[in-house]
């Protein structure tokens, strides 16, 4: 018998179909038709997830990162059981707390109070035990003057701290959360990444996805990496992270069309001593622009790890001549630790304030040396992995 806690996926399979149609009388005379004649077309079909065969330890955080459309939020909605596979199992033990959407289990038409009472029967709760962590809840999610009012008078962000409030706050033995940090302000998800720390020190077993990486990376101990239905990676979270960001860059940079008004080409990285670039250390970008015409422009070099917003940014408005120049930007005192990153540029007109060659990979630039970020506790997240030398001194 598994402990509280235990989430089991055997071989799940799961398919939607890729067009339902219309219901009017016509198309289904027409889809009749085609049956009849053997002419159904491609197969009306598609796999979301494909075979998933996975275990989940009781305490283990777990974060599921991968594109859109990959069937992240669907595996979590089998494992809640909003939703039933085509194939294979899913066992969970214990008491299931989900947030699945902005406002899942919210009812618009009771009350703040209401709700609580309802959606906490629902996950399994008894009355003495949602009686004693309402004032928490309703202080949790800030809604002290409106818990009495209807939820449909919620704004989005009021529904999202009510249902997280009540997910996070009735102590289930498995936490499922979607995408909740991608709604609300600032103050609101540092709140929720402080609850769901508390969650994982009581013991439960959080199972969240998120495309906000760094949070991702802060608040789970495995990542699970999900493309089109299939689980491509699964491991310690920096590991996956750190595949799926190469692979994220080695797309953009496939999809790149370079050839903008302004083409980029000759793209190198290099370093004062000839070696590998290190943390800490110079390191010189250099790539040439070929101009149609003289112009000028602004130029705009940055560094990202993933995602297309740039750790740092380097500008430099300059006069191009009509044809190729070569140009370097030399970063002095490189502040990142050892990692892969990638080099991205943009080329605008700062007078007509236009795109010449639209912000885009470049290339790679792999980091070397003895630089490694501090370890921080779990679920606060960094928000860029920036590497400042310090000297700690006791008086």
């Amino acid at each position: 018998m598994s402990a509280d806690g235990t989430v089991e996926i055997s071989h799940v399979w799961k398919r939607f179909r890729r067009d339902r149609g219309r219901r009017l009388m016509r198309d289904q005379f027409g889809r009749a038709v085609r049956r009849v004649a053997g002419r159904d077309g491609p197969n009306p079909w598609r796999w979301v997830l494909r075979d998933i065969d996975i275990k989940i330890e009781p305490g283990e955080s777990v974060g599921f990162v991968g594109p859109n459309g990959a069937g992240k939020s669907t595996l979590l909605k089998i494992v809640s059981g909003v939703m039933f596979p085509h194939s294979g199992n899913v066992a969970v033990r214990g008491r299931i707390g989900a947030l699945l959407e902005v406002s899942s289990g919210i009812h618009p038409d009771l009350t703040g109070r209401e709700n609580i009472t309802i959606f906490g029967s629902l996950l399994g709760f008894g009355k003495t035990e949602i009686e004693r962590k309402f004032d928490e809840i309703v202080a949790f999610a800030e809604l002290e003057d409106a818990v009495d009012r209807q939820a449909k008078f919620y704004s989005s962000g009021m529904k999202t701290r009510l249902g997280f409030s009540i997910a996070a706050f009735l102590e289930p033995e498995v936490l499922i959360v979607d995408e909740v940090l991608a709604v609300g302000d600032q103050i609101f998800q540092q709140k929720c990444l402080d609850r769901m720390r508390a969650v994982l020190d009581s013991g439960a077993t959080l199972m969240l996805v998120s495309h906000d990486l760094a949070s991702v990376g802060a608040t789970a101990n495995r990542g699970i990496w999900l493309n089109e239905g299939a689980v491509m990676a699964d491991g310690p979270i920096d590991d996956v992270l750190a595949l799926y960001r190469k692979d994220i860059e080695s797309r953009s940079a496939e999809n790149a069309e370079l050839q903008g008004v302004v083409s980029i080409s000759e793209f190198a990285t290099s370093s004062p001593s000839g070696n590998g670039i290190e943390s800490q250390s110079p390191v010189t970008i250099s790539f040439a622009l070929d101009s149609p015409d003289t112009r000028q422009v602004a130029v705009f070099v940055g560094v990202s790890q993933g995602p297309a917003t740039p750790i740092f940014v380097s500008t430099r408005t300059t006069h191009l001549r009509e044809g190729k120049s070569d140009h370097s930007v030399t970063i002095a005192n490189l502040p990142l630790p050892a990692g892969n990153y990638y080099v991205w540029i943009a080329v605008r007109d700062p007078v007509a304030r236009k795109d010449l060659t639209p912000w885009q990979p470049l290339g790679p630039l792999a980091v070397g040396g003895v630089g490694r970020l501090d370890p921080l506790p779990r679920a606060i997240v960094r928000l860029a992995p920036v590497y400042v030398e310090a000297q700690w001194n006791e008086h």
